[in-house]
């Protein structure tokens, strides 16, 4: 019997852009009768100026408020009645909204993203109503969960200097309170136009069709002004931050740790990624092992390492025993940084931060649904690729920069980056007040 033989893995794809500068990503793919489709809008809490805080996730909520031909929450009705599943995101980065239906839906899946990237009913009761939205969304995800704020708001508005980074995507209310409908019309205008978003659809799918659909659906969308280049440089800091805070909800102490590091695909980036793995990735990470099984002085660890077009954030977050002290726990952290800088890592180890990484790019993570082996994983990863990188061939390439690293690379970038100046901590104290009986 003829031994197998190993099929080197790559996405196909096509990259076409309509006449109103919509770039469209085509992926073949038959193995399933099941279809992706993804709108990437370059847009995100960078574009956010001071005074005008939480847009870009406000219209995560707006985009189901009703279009032209689509009423108020038959989005929904329309996707789910037909066998698909949909959802939506925003990052300091981007907005992205996606559909995975049957692959005889895919036009009603393209029809539905295009009403609203051309009518989208931005209105005074639809703005009314999805600011209370947010407000709640807020109150039940940052203000009424320990830690939350601490560890999602307030370390990034101390680690990043410019506001263009440091200030959080879901916003201040105050800022939305404050916005006019001339102000939210006004920005979804400049940002959820055809020429500064990207249509990416994979799986079962026929590229010539699809193609014919988009152009039928979108072509006649009107392009923008494209909006201004936000700049979301870092200047480098010659010294420590330190800040405390008390967290009314948490029964126990925790300390968070930033160090600022470069954006995506900088060559430094593939190093600090597998660095991540090493240090934070389950039982066996170095930082669980020393702090939770060893010391038994932590109850959790966690971190990692936040990619973004500008400077990003590898972090660090200790919930801790109360009867041990912030400059224990802060010691065991920084003498396992300190043995990589010094020591470097050891092969086993790189190796299977490397698996990991593998794995979770064609599996995927949160139950497989972002890995490449689906066909949203794949829309997803070429949408990313065309719209922050120009190059969707990256999705069949950047893998194999990551199995490059070296053992030297990991050590390097733990000495360079990993330093006290470069660094933010924050003391986070137990506020919550039990109940008397």
């Amino acid at each position: 019997m003829a031994g197998k033989v190993a099929v080197p893995f790559s996405v196909p794809f096509s990259l076409h852009t309509l006449k109103n500068g919509l770039r469209v990503v085509l992926s073949e793919d038959h193995s399933v009768p099941v279809v992706a489709v993804v709108v990437l809008y370059d847009v995100g809490a960078r574009n956010e100026p001071p005074g005008r805080t939480g847009f870009a996730h406000l219209f995560e909520h707006m985009m189901f408020q009703g279009s032209a031909n689509v009423k108020k929450g038959e989005f929904y009705t329309f996707v789910e009645d037909n066998g698909g599943v949909l959802n939506g995101m925003t990052s300091s980065d981007f907005t992205i909204y996606f559909e995975v239906m049957p692959s005889n839906q895919l036009e009603l899946a393209m029809w539905l993203e295009a009403d609203r990237m051309r009518s989208l009913q931005v209105n005074q009761e639809n703005l009314d109503n999805q600011r209370e939205v947010v407000k709640e969304e807020k109150r039940l995800r940052v203000d009424n969960q320990p830690f939350s704020y601490a560890r999602g708001i307030l370390l990034y508005e101390l680690a990043y200097d410019n506001f263009a980074n440091s200030h959080s995507v879901i916003g201040s209310m105050e800022d939305l309170d404050a916005a006019t409908l001339e102000d939210v019309q006004r920005f979804f205008r400049t940002f959820y136009a055809p020429n500064n978003a990207v249509l990416a659809i994979a799986g079962d799918l026929d590229s010539e069709q699809a193609l014919e659909w988009a152009r039928k659906h979108f072509e006649d969308i009107p392009s923008q002004e494209p909006p201004s280049a936000v700049d979301v440089s870092e200047p480098e800091r010659s010294q420590e931050k330190r800040a405390q805070y008390t967290d009314r909800l948490a029964n126990l102490p925790a300390v968070a740790v930033a160090w600022k590091v470069p954006p995506r695909h900088s060559p430094e980036r593939y190093a600090l990624a597998l660095l991540d793995r090493i240090l934070f990735s389950g039982e066996s990470a170095r930082l669980h092992q020393r702090l939770v099984k060893r010391q038994k002085s932590a109850l959790g660890v966690s971190g990692g390492l936040e990619e973004r077009r500008g400077p990003g954030l590898f972090t660090t977050f200790v919930v801790f025993k109360p009867d041990r002290s912030f400059d224990a726990i802060e010691h065991g952290i920084y003498a396992e940084i300190e043995a990589v800088q010094e020591k470097g890592v050891q092969a086993r180890e790189l190796q299977r931060a490397k698996n990991q990484l593998r794995a979770e790019r064609f599996r995927g993570v949160w139950g497989g649904l972002y890995g490449l082996q689906t066909p949203l994983g794949r829309a997803m990863e070429l949408a990313y690729h065309t719209l922050f990188d120009g190059d969707p061939a990256l999705v069949n390439s950047e893998l194999q920069r990551y199995l490059v690293v070296t053992a030297e690379d990991v050590q390097s970038v733990a000495q360079r980056f990993l330093v006290p100046t470069n660094r933010t901590v924050l003391h986070i104290l137990p506020g919550a007040v039990g109940i008397e009986e």
